[in-house]
């Protein structure tokens, strides 16, 4: 377990993300997002993230109906504010915003401090808890002003109040991420993607900034959507089809992988822990079976050879 900060907010090592089981791209039954919960619990997994903005709520609901069965100490839990939900009759399904779910909710950008607990506080209903330990301004790309000059100062009073234990934000890029280090006092920032074996762009500033300030990171989208977890003609990077280049490299990196025994999944968890700012490693899974085998890969020793010959062939730089 690592602190987050100097919250005093404890995260398990590998953590479980919630977007898969709110149906990021496909339906998942309740029944299977439950097993995936209840395996994450059986391997030791402490920490579980969700947000509003994950199948319209639907990720909230899910992972409070299975953590329910746990002790309420025994477990973090962190969601996101920044995307209010409304009702919305405009029918059809959510698949533009990339989820599985009927449009029965509408997504508003809100980073106003009446937005932040009101969206707080339907979460706390869709999670049926009285409290969450951790908050995110999730996602603030095109809402800095507002994220900054409103959003942040409501979650210093959450935090102040103590309503919230740690805060922080969560985005795809590191220039804002490294912006929250260095001019507030988050606790905590999540970083999807932009620290892995292909993207190491969260390396240059954001990680040294991290040690710097004494900001923990978790880190999301190890494996750059799939590209990593299986590197094959077809494979996802960043959600979008993966680019040669980059598939290429993904397939040299799971040859070398293969001959020092390990798989390109455990080197890929093993990266993003590795670094000394990092908390837990986010993985989504929609399945028990994925639970698992996440678990395992995260547990196997990488041997140093591995990161030599990476280093060697120009894979990796020398100071990652």
């Amino acid at each position: 377990m690592s602190t987050l900060g100097r919250s005093g907010v404890e995260v398990s090592g590998l953590a479980f993300g919630g977007a898969a089981v709110g149906n990021l791209f496909t339906e998942v039954g309740d029944e299977q997002a439950h097993q995936a919960v209840t395996a994450a619990w059986e391997r030791g997994i402490r920490y579980f993230d969700t947000a509003p903005h994950y199948g319209l709520g639907l990720s909230e609901q899910r992972l409070g109906e299975a953590l329910k069965a746990y002790p309420r100490t025994e477990f973090t839990l962190s969601t996101k504010v920044g995307r209010r939900l409304e009702p919305s009759d405009a029918g059809g399904d959510d698949l533009a915003d990339g989820f599985a779910v009927p449009a029965a909710r509408r997504r508003v950008w809100d980073f106003t401090e009446d937005g932040v607990r009101r969206t707080l506080e339907s979460s706390l209903e869709r999670l049926g808890l009285d409290r969450v330990d951790v908050v995110y301004l999730h996602d603030p790309d095109d809402h800095a002003e507002a994220a900054f000059r409103e959003g942040y100062p409501a979650l210093e009073k959450l935090r102040s109040e103590g309503v919230v234990g740690a805060i922080g934000a969560g985005m795809n890029q590191v220039e804002m991420l490294t912006r929250f280090v260095r001019e507030t006092d988050v606790d905590v920032v999540l970083c999807a993607g932009r620290y892995t074996l292909l993207d190491r762009s969260a390396l240059d500033e954001l990680l040294p900034a991290a040690v710097e300030r004494g900001v923990s990171v978790v880190v999301g989208g190890a494996f750059n959507s799939g590209l990593l977890a299986d590197p094959q003609p077809g494979a996802t990077y960043d959600y979008t089809a993966a680019p040669p280049e980059l598939l290429d490299k993904a397939l040299r990196m799971k040859e070398i992988a293969g001959r020092h025994g390990i798989s390109l999944r455990a080197a890929a968890l093993a990266f993003c822990a590795a670094h000394p700012a990092v908390a837990s490693v986010l993985v989504g899974a929609r399945s028990a079976a994925e639970v698992h085998d996440c678990a395992d890969q995260f547990a196997v020793p990488v041997p140093e050879t591995f990161w030599r010959e990476l280093r060697d062939t120009g894979l990796l730089e020398d100071h990652a």
